[in-house]
């Protein structure tokens, strides 16, 4: 089993190689009747897409996205879904130096480990690139959510690169799509320019950390024992390339905190309950609260840097290797759409599933 299905309601399998002649996903599952047309999901892969910065990869592909199947007249059928993107700008001479030699920090020793034979090219099945499947994937999520849930917000941002972090108090949501970086603070960007300017002038490469905040999710998804939201939310970050930590609302940081400071209180209001914190991220005993979700996740640093690093080959020889090529400074960056992509994809199935098991019925207070 190869394993490339994500979902249980809502699902998608993503196909394709970095450097093969295309890369794209199956998506399943998607209700009738929501309008969908390839310019919608094309919004979410431009943002993604390499080479629209100095700051990624300068690989030019437009990732322009094609529908086969599942929409008539600019409306889904409730049938499978398929996506594809042309690749148009691999290079694979870039990595002849690499086809017997396993980079360090990449997958490249455990794929062969594992299947005895992998496609050195960008790293084949392992790269990045296919997360732009991915994310088109999650642009028919967001166009089903965007019928079912309408206030529904799902925003990404960078809220750390290395040593920078991003101020709370400066968080401007109208900023994010105005920078390089996902960055909500418009002062900071000069700061984190100059940071990744020299980062990337020493040949190096640096890590960050993303948050998605879910706004307006309604309450009741998820389930307390297998199917809990925040672990499915977990395991979609985690499945991201190069994430290596994921966090719920204080996450790591609920370690130092005490039963009292950590519980949020509620209180009763003539529009319902009301928390007056949020530590546990929107979601409690894996069942989305309706509180806004928080989730947060670490990127290690990109692992393909000019710098010489150690290493074996296939023969088991040591041998000091470059990796060369086109790559992020911080890849990090484009882990924003990708996020924002897999939450969309978790939230619509939990609402599918929930809707499946209990019709939407939900506990009464007051």
């Amino acid at each position: 089993m190869s394993f490339n299905t994500f979902g249980r309601i809502f699902t998608f399998t993503t196909w394709g190689e970095s450097h093969g002649p295309a890369l794209g996903a199956t998506v399943d599952g998607c209700p009738p009747g929501v309008a969908l047309d390839e310019a919608f999901i094309q919004q979410f892969l431009d943002r993604r897409r390499p080479g629209t910065s100095k700051f990624t990869t300068q690989r030019q592909e437009p990732d322009q996205v094609r529908i086969l199947s599942g929409t008539f007249e600019g409306r889904t059928t409730g049938t499978p879904i398929q996506l594809m993107i042309e690749n148009t700008d691999q290079r694979s001479k870039d990595y002849g130096e690499i086809a017997q030699a396993f980079r360090p920090g990449h997958a490249d020793i455990a794929y062969h480990l594992k299947y005895g034979i992998r496609d050195y090219r960008g790293g084949g099945r392992s790269s990045a690139r296919e997360t732009a499947a991915r994310v088109a994937a999650g642009g028919v999520a967001q166009a089903v959510l965007r019928d079912l849930v309408p206030d529904l917000r799902i925003t990404g941002y960078m809220c750390q690169m290395g040593n920078l972090h991003l101020d709370p108090a400066n968080f401007d949501a109208s900023q994010i799509g105005q920078n390089p970086f996902f960055l909500p603070d418009a002062s900071a960007v000069p700061a984190w320019e100059d940071y990744l300017n020299a980062i990337r002038k020493d040949q190096n490469s640096v890590g960050a950390a993303i948050e998605v905040l879910i706004q307006n999710c309604p309450p009741g998804l998820g389930a307390p024992v297998y199917a809990k939201l925040d672990t499915d939310l977990a395991a979609a970050m985690m499945s991201i390339n190069a994430v290596k930590g994921v966090e719920i609302g204080e996450g790591m940081a609920a370690a130092a905190l005490t039963g009292t400071e950590n519980a949020d209180e509620i209180r009763m209001t003539p529009d319902g309950p009301e928390f007056l914190s949020n530590h546990a991220g929107g979601i409690l005993g894996g069942i989305s609260t309706g509180q806004d979700i928080v989730v947060r996740f670490s990127v290690k640093p990109t692992s393909s840097i000019l710098t010489p690093r150690r290493t074996i080959n296939q023969r088991g020889e040591e041998i000091e290797l470059i990796t060369k090529g086109r790559h992020d400074p911080c890849v990090g960056i484009r882990a924003v759409p990708i996020a924002e992509a897999m939450a969309a994809c978790v939230i619509l199935d939990h609402l599918l599933l929930d809707r499946a098991q209990t019709g939407g019925v939900r506990g009464r207070i007051g």
